[in-house]
């Protein structure tokens, strides 16, 4: 808006105001099953998930939400975490959407020791600050972590929450893994970030339901 702009004079006969076209409202939410497919496809081919929302029902609504409204399409892979010790290939990889215009609220925090999930190979998991930030990244693990559990005798109250699991992959576990040999910038990322982001973000084309009995 530009400050300091005359106003015009009204008309001598006014017309009636056409009303501001309404914005389309968000589909109505699907009740949640106990499991609920995904496919999520990337230009390197589709990756299968299956989400649990028997265990996970606030994580699962929330990653849907993004899902049905069509805001995971365009999104990127654009973190792949190597650790170096133990059995290769060792760490994850990270995706999400960055752009905080279509966002959603923060959702409530579900560790492990409620949902009785666990980070192993193929699990998918929200990413996110202090507990109860999470919004839409999310990481696919490509080993068993399972320091990333909620650990209730830690002393640090960040590893007492742990991240929340919430799914695992069913399909493509071959292309999470191309995911992660991808090349990686030395330079791109703060903090522990740095050193861990592609040079080429992986882009996901879409994200959608599959349809039951599929």
């Amino acid at each position: 808006m530009v400050s300091g702009a005359p106003a015009q004079a009204a008309p001598a006969r006014a017309a009636h105001p056409r009303a501001a076209p309404k914005p389309a409202p968000e589909p109505a939410p699907i009740p949640l099953a106990d499991t609920v497919r995904v496919d999520m496809v990337t230009t390197l081919g589709t990756i299968g998930l299956e989400l649990d929302g028997k265990h996970a029902p606030i994580t699962t609504a929330n990653f849907l939400h993004y899902v049905d409204t069509k805001r995971f399409d365009g999104i990127t892979f654009y973190r792949a975490m190597h650790l170096a010790w133990g059995d290769q290939p060792n760490g994850l990889v990270q995706a999400g959407l960055r752009d905080p215009r279509r966002l959603f609220a923060p959702i409530a925090h579900e560790p492990t020791t409620q949902t009785g999930l666990s980070h192993k190979a193929g699990s998918i998991s929200m990413a996110r600050n202090a507990p109860g930030t999470a919004l839409a990244d999310f990481s696919l693990l490509l080993s068993d972590m399972t320091g990333l559990d909620a650990d209730p005798k830690a002393t640090d109250p960040d590893l007492q929450a742990g991240y929340a699991v919430f799914g695992h992959v069913v399909s493509g576990m071959d292309l999470v893994r191309k995911i992660w040999d991808a090349p990686i910038s030395p330079t791109l990322g703060e903090g522990i970030m740095r050193g861990q982001m592609l040079a080429d973000p992986v882009k996901v084309l879409t994200v959608r339901r599959v349809p039951t009995g599929s």
